[in-house]
């Protein structure tokens, strides 16, 4: 399986994850999940991401050959920024090849929600001119929780 795993601070590029993937009909599936800078309060100004460099990368390892493992997977691209961004701005292109569907959807799902619970990356909100840590979201920890059940020792930290 073919991986690409990034952390860069430069925008995203929208098509590269599908242009990457391509594997000249390998994969009877590409499934893509792009995230970017939203303003759930009307206060958002930037959002600043922070992460442990070599670490981080590592990990973002470790999730998908997890994936890998429990679907049968022809590639996977992970790339997460950091730095501060804007509105509107993306922050992760999560995007798998899969001969079937189901098994992209899935993988793509799974790495992602783990992504967001287990991934040493540290976020701040610029809200009124000020600077203020995020923190993380119940809702997240559940979803990963989800796809790592009973046994999370056997899975990524």
């Amino acid at each position: 399986m073919k991986t690409h795993i990034g952390i860069q601070s430069a925008p995203l590029e929208s098509g590269a994850p599908l242009q990457w993937l391509h594997d000249q009909g390998l994969s009877g599936a590409i499934v893509q999940f792009s995230g970017h800078v939203r303003d759930e309060n009307g206060r958002v100004e930037a959002l600043h991401l922070e992460h442990y460099p070599g670490m981080t990368e590592r990990l973002l390892g470790t999730i998908v050959e997890h994936a890998e493992h429990r679907w049968p997977l022809n590639g996977a691209w992970v790339v997460h920024r950091v730095g501060t961004m804007t509105r509107g701005d993306e922050i992760v292109q999560v995007a798998v090849s899969a001969e079937h569907r189901q098994a992209a959807f899935d993988a793509c799902s799974y790495i992602m929600d783990v992504l967001k619970t287990r991934a040493p990356f540290w976020k701040k909100e610029l809200i009124d001119g000020r600077w203020h840590w995020v923190e993380a979201r119940e809702r997240d920890a559940l979803a990963a929780s989800a796809w790592l059940g009973d046994e999370p020792e056997h899975e990524p930290r």
